[in-house]
């Protein structure tokens, strides 16, 4: 008897339907078969899968049994099928009464006692599951994760018994549904802006940074706070919007990164300068997501920014600029979303103390330069601020009062945000993204503004994108002002905030 279960193959970030056809009729050897492109962890189901039925009150056939995984030109991996495949085999033997079971997306791996444990892909599975208007049956885990998707029904179940009797009208599987609370849209962090000591001047360049979603350098001595900063940059920012954070579930459940939801928060990742090329793209020979694509809608931390590959650093050019990146290989094709803000550390030069009035400096301008020439100038192009930051003074630093806090940071954040949305008539738009249009529209300038403007490009020679750069940067503290046209103190700040065109690039 052959029989057909739904399920669906995880590709980067997206799921494409699957169909899992399950015949244990045939003539021959008693054998288990697995067609369809499987990869390993695919065969080996056929090993969980005898176990997981035994241990359940069934039994695999003692016929030749073909499993063929449509369709057979896309590669399948991972051990989501593990489920489907066992329901194939109970509905194809006729060891459970299982109605038609086209209305459902199934997917799930097994133990070997046949609980069902968590996978990897649960919000693309549902997101096809909603597509194809189809039900979806998940493990518990996966289930919570996936009901970030509305407008599906989701099932929950702990095992495969729990499945087969739900199947059977036996038993009833809770709709999951998740409700969202304001403490889970209230974001907690263990760290503050208020334990930053002094600073005033980067404090001010990261509100500016957060408020417009702006790239951000930071070049500073060795203890000056870089790294302290970075950490708290995520508290200051505006809590996601639901349709933000299914982003950020997409790319983490395809990973197998989501075991459960506490609060709704933005990512915030900080590779190590040895990373690979894959491991911050992302890639492979079935491509997954890398460390850009994880920072989705949340912060990526560069710290020592010119220890990193000048290759690595070079590729973040095209991701910087579409807030995409397309992946190709043999086995799969892939386009994972990567919107991120750029936050970047590095010291002034190799030993990190020149400009330090405490520690005198023993670079030659040689060093320094090869140094600074590690980061390319296209792409200090697209980093919108560079901030030169300072060792903190003692007295500031034993100042017992505390600093103003991430909370008064965040609303002025939020409110300069709410200007920009309300500008463009865009949920989720930052002055980041305006393309020469908007700029055009919402960045003119009056006679003044513009001979400063033009001076500072030829005194400075700037690009044509760090002219831009400058102008998303003015309207940005405009619009934390609250005022509608940019003027001279607007353009000299942001201009200000390029102190690396200064010297040496």
């Amino acid at each position: 008897m052959l029989s057909k279960v739904h399920s669906g193959a995880v590709i980067g970030i997206e799921s494409t339907p699957i169909l899992v056809e399950v015949n244990t009729e045939l003539p021959g050897d008693p054998r288990f078969i697995t067609v369809g492109l499987p990869d390993t962890a695919v065969k080996e189901s056929q090993d969980r899968v005898a176990s997981a039925l035994m241990n359940n009150g069934f039994s695999m056939p003692k016929t030749r049994t073909v499993v063929n995984l449509s369709p057979g030109s896309l590669r399948k991996e991972g051990p989501i099928y593990d489920l489907p495949i066992a329901l194939g085999v109970i509905k194809s033997t006729g060891q459970a009464k299982l109605p038609d079971l086209g209305d459902f997306v199934v997917a799930g791996e097994l133990s070997l006692s046949g609980e069902l444990l968590p996978i990897a892909g649960c919000i693309a599975l549902a997101m096809q599951a909603r597509r194809y208007h189809k039900k979806l049956i998940l493990p518990k885990i996966s289930a919570e994760t996936a009901t970030f998707v509305h407008d599906i029904d989701i099932f929950a179940a702990s095992s495969l018994r729990e499945v087969v009797q739900f199947l059977s009208q036996e038993i009833v599987l809770p709709k999951i549904d998740m409700e969202f609370t304001s403490g889970m849209m209230q974001s907690h962090f263990d760290v503050d802006f208020s334990e930053v000591k002094g600073q005033r001047t980067l404090r001010r360049a990261v509100e500016v940074a957060v408020a417009g979603g702006h790239n951000l350098l930071m070049v500073g001595t060795p203890g000056s706070g870089k790294s302290m900063i970075a950490k708290r940059i995520p508290t200051i920012m505006p809590t996601p919007t639901l349709e933000e954070f299914l982003e950020i579930l997409s790319v983490y459940s395809s990973c197998q990164k989501v075991n459960s939801i506490g609060e709704v928060k933005r990512p915030f990742r900080a590779p190590h300068h040895t990373i690979s090329d894959v491991g911050l793209l992302g890639g492979g020979s079935y491509p997954v997501p890398g460390e850009i694509s994880l920072a989705h809608n949340g912060v990526l931390f560069l710290d020592e920014l010119p220890e990193f590959r000048r290759s690595t650093l070079e590729v973040l050019r095209q991701p910087l600029e579409d807030g995409f990146i397309a992946i190709s290989r043999s086995a799969a094709k892939v386009q994972l979303p990567c919107s991120f803000m750029l936050i970047a550390a590095m010291n002034p030069c190799p030993c990190g103390f020149l400009g330090d009035s405490k520690r005198e400096c023993l670079c030659s301008p040689g060093q320094i330069q090869r140094y600074r020439s590690k980061i390319s100038g296209p792409l200090l192009d697209r980093i919108d601020l560079h901030i030169d930051v300072r060792p903190i003074d003692t007295s500031e630093l034993r100042y017992q009062h505390p600093s103003e806090n991430s909370a008064a940071m965040r609303e002025r954040v939020i409110e300069a945000r709410d200007v920009q949305k309300r500008r463009k008539q865009l949920n989720n738009f930052t002055n980041a993204k305006m393309n020469h249009g908007d700029l055009r529209k919402y960045c003119s300038l009056n006679k003044a503004c513009e001979l400063l403007l033009t001076s500072a490009i030829d005194t400075l020679a700037l690009s044509a994108r760090a002219h831009d750069r400058i102008l998303k940067v003015a309207r940005t503290i405009a619009d934390l002002e609250n005022v509608e046209n940019i003027s001279e103190n607007h353009l000299l700040e942001a201009i200000h905030y390029r102190s690396l065109d200064r010297k040496l690039f």
